[in-house]
């Protein structure tokens, strides 16, 4: 498998810029969903379905038997590109910052692949290949990609589904694997404290909603390292503060706006109890509040049976070396909702530049090596072929 990936490394990285050159944000994906609909009528032997979850495609091989599904996102950012590369962004204010470009382009090798394997081995089992839009933020219903294709039925009859995510922080060729919760629940928050305002001159005859944000973010800040248990991850931040207009009056209402982290449900729900607790004492000093949380993502919960047949591959593929045990982080991911429909797992796949400046994640100059297209695609290829044939250990 990975000498037939190999033979594909040019096409991949055609794919790979090709798509990094014309990002579309999320649900906006419909030259990137074309150019995956007509690839894979080109490879041939798929069933495709367009306008999956909005803008998503899926296309399945193989008649009957046992369904593995592999997922790619495949939407940009809001980010004004600063690469000096013939492949950097054609859109202007828009970015591939995250590798959504790497992972459309790998599982576009790995329809190849499979294609091949299918052509030679004829199993008796199905893959289920989701080009998913609408992985970095939700539409106006507040319902992201994976939602959308799940709630398109995406996934009916899977029984398994992996994913991968490059990593540019990471060193190159390093597969990370974590078993469990590995990627955070997201949780953002508007919260708006009220006093009645006042002339700066006379303080004394209102109340200060300013005065009050002292306490509270002194109160807020601490719910992590006092209120959760420390053996449980957590993170509560704090990203912007609004109120006020000039120098001699004081306002009426100042705006916090924020995200909250978490491993589990049960931490998930207090932080959100902590949070009105910690503005609760507004109404200790005279004033009021009123608290929005957004539910985000849950946590990402990779199943150790999944993580163990891509452990074993990569393995087989590369050497045991390739293999890495790592903690993933506080971040999200929205393929935590097929995690809970299916026995699935994500690992990360390092993808640092050789030299040069750190080209981290949603930024400007972000980037990947891409000799690590083709190890990809062949794990996550050989992983499917590995499940339909009934080979895994």
């Amino acid at each position: 498998m990975l000498d037939k990936a190999k033979a594909l490394n040019d096409e991949i990285v055609r794919l790979r810029r090709l798509i990094h050159a014309n990002p579309e944000l999320s649900f906006q994906e419909f030259q990137t969903a074309a150019l995956v609909a007509d690839t894979l009528s080109e490879i041939g032997g798929y069933t495709i379905r367009t306008q999956v979850g909005k803008t998503g495609v899926v296309a399945e091989l193989g008649e009957s038997g046992p369904v593995i599904a592999i997922r790619a996102d495949m939407d940009a950012l809001p980010i004004v590109e600063a690469n000096d590369v013939s492949y950097a962004s054609r859109t202007p204010g828009v970015m591939h910052a995250c590798g959504h470009d790497a992972h459309t382009a790998i599982l576009l090798g790995v329809a190849h692949l499979l294609r091949q394997s299918y052509a030679e081995e004829r199993w008796d089992g199905r893959v289920r290949l989701l080009f998913q839009p609408a992985e970095e933020a939700f539409d106006e219903n507040d319902i992201s990609g994976a939602t959308a294709m799940i709630t398109d039925q995406a996934l009916e009859g899977v029984d398994a589904v992996i994913a991968l995510h490059v990593s540019s922080d990471k060193p190159s060729g390093h597969f990370m694997f974590q078993d469990g919760p590995s990627l955070a629940a997201v949780d953002s928050f508007d919260a708006w404290i009220y006093g009645d305002g006042a002339h700066g001159a006379y303080p004394h005859t209102g109340s200060d909603p300013l005065y009050m944000l002292a306490p509270i973010l002194t109160a807020i800040y601490p719910i992590p390292s006092r209120r959760i248990n420390p053996l449980y991850p957590s993170v509560v931040s704090v990203g912007q503060v609004s109120g006020g207009a000039t120098t001699n009056v004081i306002p009426n209402e100042v705006l916090l706006k924020g995200t909250m982290r978490s491993m589990s449900t049960e931490v998930r729900e207090q932080l959100w109890r902590e949070l009105e607790n910690a503005l609760r004492m507004s109404e200790l000093m005279g004033g009021r509040y009123k608290l929005n949380i957004t539910k985000g993502y849950p946590p990402m919960v990779n199943d150790q049976e999944a993580n163990n047949w891509m452990r074993q591959v990569t393995t087989d593929l590369l050497s045991h070396d390739a293999v890495v045990e790592s903690q993933f982080g506080m971040g999200a991911e929205d393929f935590a909702y097929m995690t809970q429909k299916a026995k699935g797992a994500m690992f990360m796949l390092g993808a640092a530049m050789p030299e040069g400046p750190a080209r981290h994640h949603h930024t400007a100059i972000f980037d990947i090596d891409e000799n690590i297209l083709v190890p990809g695609a062949a794990v996550l290829a050989e992983t499917a072929r590995r499940f339909v044939t009934g080979n895994l250990q």
